[in-house]
């Protein structure tokens, strides 16, 4: 079985690699469990203090896998439990994290995104959610973007739907670093992962462990309701079949 999450360490600093290319790197089964053990190798390295997360290709992550959509409902169900869990635990590490965007980072690809300390894209990016008819609830990553940009702004993202562009998620402050070409990606991580590799580790730990119980990113209970919410919107058989439709209309 292909690895579906590529880690590698190089001292201060390491990556975390979405590697679904040919699907965009949406978010299955197998890769958010390889992603959960990826966080949870990282938690445990002690050498560690940036970690910067990518998607192999162009694309950062598309969201949830269309095959999924069109499975059942307990594994949807399932997959959302899970992809909430992933969410607090990526947030809960003590070291920094750095999500790079390529491309697009769509539904929950914008949420892994969000859930990163620091979130660098360039001006052309494709960031956000699926368009309102869909018909998906985008409850598990609601409380990550209300927690990122604020309530307006994330009640007009979810409610209207679609991606914005890289340089529209700097202004709302969706991302936070941002470059004018996605040539200019790589060196910007670079710069960025280097000067905080040079902070030091227990003022930064500190401060983050704070700042997240400030702004309630470690209630797991939150969490896991937004995937209890959007489970039942997708176990409407109306909504499945809207959906079904929709995956197939999309390949």
């Amino acid at each position: 079985m292909e690895q579906l999450v590529l880690t590698e360490a190089h001292g201060t600093t390491a990556t975390v690699t979405l590697n679904r290319p040919d699907a965009h790197n949406a978010i299955n089964t197998q890769l958010i469990a390889e992603l959960r053990q990826a966080i949870s190798a990282l938690r445990s390295d002690d050498r560690v203090r940036v970690c910067t997360f990518r998607g192999a290709g162009d694309v950062f992550c598309a969201g949830m896998d269309l095959d999924v959509v069109r499975g059942d409902a307990a594994t949807m169900s399932e997959l959302l439990l899970a992809l909430a869990d992933a969410l607090v635990e990526l947030r809960s590490l003590p070291l920094l994290t750095v999500a790079v965007v390529r491309s697009a980072a769509i539904g929950g690809g914008c949420g892994l995104a969000s859930v990163c300390d620091f979130t660098i894209t360039h001006a052309d990016a494709r960031i956000g959610y699926p368009t309102a008819d869909l018909g998906l609830c985008p409850a598990v990553v609601a409380a990550w973007l209300l927690r990122r940009i604020g309530p307006g702004h994330a009640r007009s993202m979810l409610l209207r739907g679609g991606p914005i562009t890289g340089r529209e998620a700097h202004a709302i402050g969706l991302v936070t670093d941002l470059v004018d070409t996605a040539d200019q990606l790589d060196q910007r991580a670079a710069d960025l992962a280097d000067q905080l590799a040079h902070a030091v580790p227990q003022s930064t730990r500190a401060t983050k462990a704070w700042l997240n119980f400030l702004d309630g990113s470690m209630n797991t209970e939150i969490a896991r309701k937004g995937a209890r919410v959007s489970s039942q919107v997708m176990s409407d058989d109306g909504v499945r079949e809207h959906l079904r439709k929709a995956a197939g209309s999309a390949r």
